[in-house]
């Protein structure tokens, strides 16, 4: 008994040192190299803003000038919004495109992955297409609809295609053969085969294709709406260009970055809970 307890105490003092040694080496981690970094950039705002621009408001201006936005989510007229309700604007539209594209690009990239034949006949269609610029198909979709907000969803859709695609196909077709080998021996069934074995391999293709397509769709969706108007963030920054309103650009430019770091926080968190359901369900 005595020992146990000695034990457990010598085990909780070497806890506790260890974490005494970790929490310095944490804190320099998390907070102080991110706080250099950032030191550094709002430095060089500062040196352009001073030296090299009469139009740049320096960090601390814009900071003052941003102040009115300070409620994201007032409402002074029809094309005076905050810009809570300009973000859920593109957020709606970029979901939407997204959602369809992967709805398209999983099951297109699965058959690619499949069937040789399915690789020979879309293959080059991936390559010629891949490359296109987002906005050389804006024109198209506003031929095609005549509208604004269909056209940039129809952007979304087509550009966030490729990267699912090429992963998802590139996770199926990298399945170790063996498994399908025993598989057959097994005769198992097709759909049994997608299910059990090439499904939960290329999971990690599948979402990687998925986080690098949002982040196409989330920097896609300013560009779009600055040309097609309307209510969003990004025609937000162009109007504030348009009346020199560079803080307003500046501040525009901080929530566009935090809420493309957030979707991506998102996807890789559910990411981890979907890959995490097997392991669970197993125990």
């Amino acid at each position: 008994m005595v020992f146990q307890l000695n034990l457990a105490a010598i085990l909780t003092v070497a806890a506790q040192s260890s974490w005494k040694k970790a929490r310095p080496l944490i804190v320099r981690d998390a907070v102080l190299f991110p706080a250099i970094g950032f030191a550094g950039v709002l430095l060089l705002w500062w040196f352009a803003a001073t030296f090299l621009s009469e139009l740049m408001p320096t960090p601390l201006q814009a900071l003052i000038d941003s102040a009115e936005y300070a409620n994201p989510f007032f409402r002074k007229g029809p094309g005076n919004l905050g810009l809570g309700w300009l973000l859920l604007a593109s957020l709606r539209r970029v979901l939407l495109g997204f959602l369809l594209g992967a709805a398209v690009a999983i099951p297109l990239g699965f058959l690619i992955g499949m069937s040789r034949e399915a690789m020979l006949i879309f293959n080059p269609l991936v390559q010629i297409f891949k490359p296109v610029s987002p906005l050389a198909w804006l024109p198209i979709a506003l031929a095609i609809f005549n509208l604004a907000e269909p056209s940039a969803i129809f952007v979304i859709f087509i550009t966030s295609l490729w990267p699912t695609i090429i992963n998802t196909a590139l996770g199926v077709s990298s399945i170790n053969k063996d498994y399908l080998d025993v598989a057959r021996v097994l005769e198992m069934p097709r759909w049994r085969r997608v299910t059990k074995i090439i499904w939960p391999a290329s999971l990690p293709y599948i979402f990687t294709g998925l986080r690098i397509s949002l982040g196409i769709a989330w920097l896609v969706i300013v560009a779009v709406e600055m040309l097609t108007g309307g209510i969003g963030i990004g025609f937000f920054v162009w109007d504030q260009w348009n009346r020199l309103n560079l803080s307003s650009v500046f501040l525009a430019v901080v929530v566009i970055g935090v809420t493309g770091l957030v979707l991506d926080y998102a996807l890789g968190q559910f990411q981890a809970w979907v890959t995490r359901r097997p392991v669970q369900a197993s125990r």
